[in-house]
């Protein structure tokens, strides 16, 4: 889930330093909120429990990202008034993000139509937004204040699936800022939901319809485990990993990978390989992922893994309908020891990613599905870098009428094993790379990337 970068340029008062280094944001950003309303679907929807499937049920995490307007031939005066009311329009199509989260009689989540609404905030800044400083890297002090959080939930059922906040500011731009519980959608469905949202405040008909029926995607009955579900397994600190990011800051930095980086990286990856060719992401990835088990000084025989979701609409057999509304993605993995990793040359890296690409099958996505089913277990963090790319969502065409975002991005990384992949640039074809690390560790990783 998530945004991106767009390929506007867009004035900034805070950016990269000459060593690819992210400089904090200097302005303190004001933000003055009204009192939360309820936004209902506009006619009436389908009532009582929504299922959701056991890809759902994995991550069932909150994601924030804003999105920036800002057009030379409309101000934000009736901004709030027609994002509010596509909302409502909109929310007769995924009538279930107007309901709230609940335990089934199962034991799992599931979503309860009541078509309570989705949480509205509409807000003023005390500046212009392109001194809100470089939200290429997420920034939760400020951005955070970008978005609406349900302040006293005790847990994940006391969130709504979504909120919803749009901030004016003095230049007659807006910011939308979203929380959206990934269990209700993988990166294409709520790049559908949003683009589809855009299109209803723009009087156009839906290009992509949700697909609500989730069942399709029900455990098997009984439930096969045909697969090693190594995503799940346990791996040992020896390295003490967890204790370098408590003992230190932990930076959060944007690395920029211009085409011909990528294009000097794919060389290095292939180098004495017996494969001429490798695609960006499992350069990119191979490269992250080694440089960071190194910059984190693992022990040589410390496991790690590496996860990261796959698309399986296309894989399912038969394919998951156009416009399916829910999670398609299913974790794929590697696991090796840090010192095989860090020694060897970066095609091997590129060879464990490439094997973890072709483990997922038809197959192996309903035993993951099915290991839920019997295990309830969650993916584990420890020693893991947990790779999310939202490098080929087109959350950049989203549109209310205001024409595309000048900027959108996420306002946090959900957690610190996580390292985010965000297309940019000149049609496209730059990649930054959005990661968190101890201090010490970063200044390593730096050193590799400039090595490229």
């Amino acid at each position: 889930m998530g945004a991106e970068n767009t390929n506007k340029e867009m004035k900034l008062s805070d950016s990269m330093d000459n060593n690819n280094n992210m400089k904090g944001t200097h302005i303190h950003l004001e933000v003055l909120p009204k009192e939360p309303a309820l936004v209902k679907p506009e006619s009436e929807t389908p009532k009582g429990l929504y299922f959701l499937s056991n890809l759902d049920q994995n991550i069932a995490v909150i994601v924030r990202t804003i999105y920036c307007f800002k057009s030379e031939e409309r101000g934000n005066e009736d901004a709030v008034q027609v994002i509010k009311k596509a909302l409502s329009q909109v929310l007769v199509h995924y009538y279930p993000l107007a309901g709230r989260l609940t335990i089934s009689p199962e034991g799992k989540l599931t979503v309860d139509c009541t078509e309570e609404g989705v949480v509205f905030v509409e807000a003023e800044a005390n500046c212009e937004m392109d001194e809100i400083g470089d939200i290429t890297k997420p920034d939760p002090e400020t951005l955070g204040k970008l978005v609406y959080d349900v302040v006293d939930a005790k847990n994940i059922l006391e969130v709504p699936p979504v909120t919803a906040q749009v901030t004016k500011f003095k230049c007659g731009g807006f910011v939308l800022g979203l929380c959206m519980n990934h269990c209700m959608f993988d990166g294409i469905g709520a790049m559908e939901f949003v683009n589809s949202w855009g299109q209803v405040a723009r009087g156009l008909p839906l290009t992509t319809p949700p697909f609500s029926d989730r069942t399709i995607l029900s455990a098997r009955n009984p439930p096969k485990i045909e697969n090693l579900h190594q995503e799940f397994e346990e791996i040992e600190d020896k390295s003490n990993i967890n204790s370098l990011y408590s003992k230190e800051p932990t930076l959060h930095r944007s690395f920029c990978f211009d085409p011909e980086k990528i294009k000097k990286l794919k060389l290095q990856a292939t180098e004495n390989s017996e494969s001429l060719s490798c695609t960006t992401f499992e350069a990119l990835s191979a490269f992250v992922w080694r440089a960071r088990t190194k910059s984190l000084k693992m022990l040589s025989d410390q496991k790690t893994k590496l996860l990261f979701a796959v698309d399986g609409r296309a894989k399912f057999e038969p394919p998951l309908p156009k416009g399916y509304f829910g999670n398609g993605i299913v974790l794929t993995n590697s696991i090796c020891e840090a010192g095989e990793l860090t020694e060897k040359p970066l095609g091997y890296a590129v060879g464990l990613v490439r094997e973890a690409i072709k483990m997922v099958t038809d197959g192996y996505m309903r035993s993951a599905i099915d290991y839920f089913e019997v295990t309830r277990a969650r993916p584990s963090l420890s020693s893991t870098l947990l790779i999310t790319t939202w490098s080929r969502l087109g959350f950049h065409t989203t549109d209310f009428g205001w024409g595309e975002p000048v900027l959108s991005g996420p306002v946090a990384l959900p957690e610190k094993e996580v390292t985010l992949f965000l297309s940019h640039g000149e049609q496209r074809r730059s990649i930054n790379v959005l990661l968190g690390l101890p201090a010490s560790a970063m200044d390593v990783f730096q050193e590799q990337f400039l090595q490229i």
